[in-house]
């Protein structure tokens, strides 16, 4: 599973690239601290999933779903948000999985596995 990250804040793309990096199947392709680089790290990588900051930039990630679906076929996006009463939203924009900051990391890992269990990638 090739995961690109989309978070504004340098701490918490470190912190998911260490905890990804441990899992066997999973190999973190891109960074991305800004929508425009979002967008251009989608095209340049090609991701399996993104994990999107769901209040990257400030901006209404909603909006930008469909965006990323049209820019790469098959892509799945993981929301991720301190604020739990987003997963609504989320869910509405048509995101696979919401998963709080404020979760064990276990519960993200079980969201990729989930999604790539589902993609059958090799060696979930």
């Amino acid at each position: 599973m090739r995961i690109l990250l989309a978070d504004d804040q340098i701490e918490v793309r470190s912190g998911l690239r260490i905890l990804l990096e441990q899992e066997p199947h999973v190999k973190v392709v891109g960074e991305a601290g800004g929508i425009r680089e979002l967008l251009a790290q989608v095209l340049e990588t090609g991701p399996d999933m993104v994990l999107l900051d769901w209040e990257l930039s400030n901006l209404n990630m909603a909006d930008f779903v469909p965006v990323l679906r049209a820019l790469h076929t098959g892509l799945s996006i993981v929301a991720l948000s301190g604020r739990p009463e987003s997963r609504s939203s989320a869910a509405a924009a048509g995101v696979d999985v919401f998963v709080s900051k404020g979760d064990q990391p276990e519960k993200l890992l079980e969201a990729i596995n989930g999604i790539c269990n589902e993609k059958n990638c090799p060696g979930a």
